[in-house]
């Protein structure tokens, strides 16, 4: 569905996976000029679709939440699968005798899947090296290229990631394409900012949301309650999980990363992407919240909700940032995603 701001006539593309948690009216403000766009939605009742009953639990385990929740999901967590593209990529140029095995990690580090679970293994006791390896490329020159390939064959084994989040109503690829964007816009601006931390602002961009994919099922079990909760558009879907699950996937992510022994620093931003302030003014949390609102003022990987979020007001100052870098930003996130998603 493509909407227009009344006021200063920016178009925007929403996906109509994203507006099934809505019906009636829907106003939200315009995130180029901050009128109020208004959004006049179908009455579904007449639908010819019936309303799905849900299903009840019968240990009511969808009425858990916070450590109680936290406790179920660190109990059946499993590692998370990769994207098909980059598998599929990956796979060329292991089969390309003139392809490096550098090659091979910057194919790897497209994929947010396939870079946590290479994290999480690099950085686990088995070989040694318990929190000190914080990117793929990294991995490559401390493990060396026969250790990542076996690394690649266990993630290209796992189940596929790039599969439609129900909870969440988002689209195949929706949630990846998303990540390359925040994972390029946090390297570029790292490297305006804060070279050093160049590679460990790709890493943490490309798995700030790696909680979305684990608490998918568990957003799905109470999908009539976050339909509520957002019904009337003012509320944005991350109050709703701190709401209903007691805590948000942001929080659950950077819990997750620590217990797979990824770097403090990694794990502490992507606690803070959407709000740096209680960070103690951490640099890289400051990083990849701006790359995340740079690429929904972009629109990638981001619906209705997105245009609730909260860019910080001191976000600008922090990272020594000009309104005109932002467009620059914002125009290379887009050519990045394209080049990495486009079929050969």
């Amino acid at each position: 569905m493509k909407i227009q701001c009344p006021q200063c006539k920016k178009e925007y593309t929403i996906a109509e996976e994203h507006l099934k948690a809505y019906s009636g009216d829907i106003s939200m403000p315009c995130p180029n000029c901050k009128s109020r766009i208004e959004i006049h939605l179908q009455d579904k009742a007449d639908s010819a679709d019936p309303v799905r009953t849900p299903q009840v639990s019968d240990s009511a385990q969808e009425n858990d939440s916070g450590q109680t929740l936290k406790d179920r999901i660190f109990r059946t967590l499993k590692d998370l699968p990769p994207m098909p593209q980059v598998v599929q990529k990956a796979r060329k140029v292991l089969a390309d005798p003139d392809s490096s095995f550098s090659d091979l990690a910057k194919v790897i580090e497209t994929d947010q899947g396939i870079v946590t679970r290479i994290l999480k293994m690099a950085n686990s006791p088995y070989y040694g090296l318990s929190g000190n390896v914080s990117s793929v490329q990294h991995a490559t020159v401390v493990l060396g290229g026969q250790t990542l390939m076996e690394l690649l064959n266990l993630a290209c084994s796992s189940e596929i990631l790039g599969k439609t989040l129900e909870g969440y109503d988002l689209a195949s690829g929706d949630l990846w394409s998303h990540s390359l964007a925040v994972a390029t816009g946090s390297q570029i601006i790292a490297k305006k900012v804060h070279p050093s931390l160049e590679q460990d602002a790709f890493a943490a961009g490309l798995i700030h949301d790696v909680g979305k994919i684990i608490l998918d099922p568990y957003v799905l079990e109470r999908k009539e309650k976050f339909q509520a909760f957002v019904q009337d558009g003012k509320e944005s879907f991350l109050l709703a999980e701190k709401e209903i699950l007691g805590f948000d996937h942001a929080e659950l992510a950077s819990e997750v990363c620590e217990q797979w022994q990824i770097p403090h620093h990694i794990a502490l931003s992507i606690r803070y992407h959407h709000d740096p302030t209680p960070s103690g003014d951490d640099i890289l949390s400051y990083i990849v919240h701006m790359a995340d609102a740079i690429a929904i003022m972009s629109g990638i990987g981001a619906g209705i909700d997105g245009m609730l979020y909260h860019i910080h007001e001191k976000a600008l100052e922090h990272l020594h940032l000009g309104r005109d870098d932002i467009g620059d930003i914002m125009a290379d996130m887009a050519d990045y995603v394209d080049k990495t998603t486009r079929e050969d």
